[in-house]
């Protein structure tokens, strides 16, 4: 008996899905933070500006304070240093999933890492090994748990081994040194211990202290891997093998084990190459109006695929990404990148167009523009990692 034939997935199929899926046509924004976070299965929170932007854009009425109240007041939010050795900002929900499937094997190549780097640490201080590590980890959480939250700078004077330096690179020209402190913080976070509090200034400040959490709770591995490819395919699918393997970092068996474990079914793509879906997840998504997004830098949305020709151009690459391969500030029409925006130092939001879209694509962007501008207010945004075209508008 023949099986039956692949179904054939358009690109104009694959935006109308984003548009719904990815909350990003007005009809189909969201009530709360924590409903954008699920949809895109974690925001991106390597720039802390990144979750605010990504999460206004989609939602129905844009508000600051309710990705604070989701972060810092009901800590619904959690960041973890997960898929691809980034940090990802994800509700409580997921976090177990994310946890066991990706975060803590991080955690664990993070904690050798910072050993060997430890031991090659005198300078005249006691040497450093795993039971002083420990040790440092059990003294800095107790002293979280006494002040209720501090900076790493305000622990360092419970902790005095936090005030220690490491040396990085010895004699090279590129030598540095770099705080045991921020170390020793950075992998609590990654074995979730702790979390970053609310930041001592606005929501755009680097300057926060730590807080301790609850244990996010342990899963199999192999469900835990299981589970977030399924919420990944849900929102990102049809898409590729190599895709998922990209967006979270996993070897390519681990891929394939999950794609199985969840039934995933072969479809084909505009070009030829194939791609997996849910079981049942290939009914059209109605077309949406036309809707226009201006999305931040890192936005999960453009980082969510490693092939992108579908939705960006090749051309605009270049000027929209780094050299490190983050995407800047975006501008999209009716799930395409045509373009990129900046915030000027006087607050205004400048953007241009790499591609001509006809004069309902720039009235509907203006209006995005507007409308990031108005709740936005007097904060100022510049990305973590700048990408040419945001550098030149910005410049103005």
């Amino acid at each position: 008996m023949s099986s039956s034939p692949r179904p054939r997935v358009s690109d104009d199929q694959r935006r109308a899905r984003l548009a719904r899926r990815h909350l990003l046509a007005p009809a189909h924004r969201a009530g709360s933070t924590e409903e954008v976070a699920d949809a895109l299965v974690g925001l991106h929170a390597t720039d802390a500006a990144t979750v605010y932007l990504s999460a206004c854009a989609r939602l129905a009425e844009p508000s600051p304070g309710d990705v604070e109240r989701a972060l810092y007041e009901d800590v619904s939010l959690v960041k973890l240093l997960s898929m691809r050795h980034t940090i990802f900002a994800v509700t409580t929900d997921l976090a177990p999933y994310v946890s066991s499937s990706t975060a803590r094997a991080i955690a664990a190549r993070e904690r050798a890492m910072l050993l060997k780097r430890l031991r090659a640490h005198t300078e005249g201080h006691a040497p450093w090994d795993e039971q002083r590590l420990a040790r440092t980890e059990r003294e800095v959480l107790d002293a979280l748990a006494a002040r209720g939250e501090a900076t790493t700078a305000e622990l360092g004077k419970d902790v005095p081994a936090l005030r220690e330096t490491l040396v990085t690179s010895p004699g090279k020209a590129y030598e540095s040194r770099q705080s045991i402190g921020s170390r020793v913080l950075r992998l609590l976070a990654a074995d979730g211990h702790v979390r970053r509090a609310r930041p001592r200034g606005s929501w755009t400040s680097s300057l926060y202290p730590w807080a301790p959490v609850p244990p996010i709770p342990e899963m199999d591995v192999r469900e835990a891997k299981a589970e977030l490819a399924r919420r990944w395919l849900a929102a990102y699918g049809p898409a590729t093998e190599a895709d998922l393997k990209w967006w979270t970092g996993w070897t390519l068996g681990d891929t394939r084990r999950a794609l199985a474990d969840i039934g995933a079914r072969e479809a084909e793509l505009a070009r030829g190459e194939t791609a997996h879906v849910l079981a049942g997840d290939l009914d059209d998504d109605p077309e949406p109006a036309p809707w226009a997004a201006l999305l931040p830098g890192l936005d999960p949305t453009a980082m969510g695929w490693r092939g992108r020709d579908w939705y960006l151009s090749p051309d605009h690459v270049p000027a929209l990404f780094d050299r490190a391969g983050n995407v800047g500030p975006t501008v999209w029409w009716n799930g395409r990148v045509i373009g990129g925006w900046a915030q000027r130092a006087n607050g205004e939001i400048v953007w241009r167009l790499l591609a001509d879209a006809g004069a309902e694509a720039e009235a509907a962007i203006a209006a995005e523009a507007a409308r990031l501008s108005a709740w936005l207010g007097a904060v100022r945004v510049t990305p973590r990692f700048r990408t040419p075209l945001e550098r030149e508008l910005a410049a103005g």
